[in-house]
């Protein structure tokens, strides 16, 4: 392999650690609100859900964004990935048929260094 190619791997692997590490904080976040977390890192052919939680009627399918700031956190969330959201959390919710009566919501967390972690509850409807 080259050295280009290792540099980016490299960056990649710890991209990746990274990632993973915010969807601990968050799941972490969560549970301190009362949420139980139903699954984590949920991959289907047409998208991934981060983190699918409940509390009481609610399961939120939520997307975890970690970057230097707030407000690039809150950013980086686009339409495209929010219709692979959907889509995985229609499939999600095909493979659980004891959550069909429950309320369904998207959420979003945001983490970045210094800061609490913020969790923006039905973060569609608002944005």
């Amino acid at each position: 392999m080259s050295d280009r190619g290792s540099r980016r791997k490299g960056r990649r692997q710890r991209a990746y650690g990274f990632g993973r590490d915010a969807e601990r904080r968050a799941a972490w976040w969560l549970r301190l609100k009362g949420y139980r977390i139903l699954a984590r890192d949920f991959r289907a052919p047409v998208g991934e859900i981060d983190l699918v939680a409940r509390r009481g009627r609610v399961v939120a399918l939520v997307e975890v964004k970690a970057r230097a700031s707030l407000a690039e956190a809150a950013s980086a969330l686009g339409a495209r990935q929010r219709r692979r959201i959907e889509r995985a959390g229609t499939i999600f919710l095909q493979h659980r048929p004891e959550l069909a009566g429950m309320d369904l919501r998207f959420d979003l967390i945001l983490l970045a260094p210094g800061h609490w972690p913020r969790h923006i509850a039905d973060a569609w409807r608002i944005a």
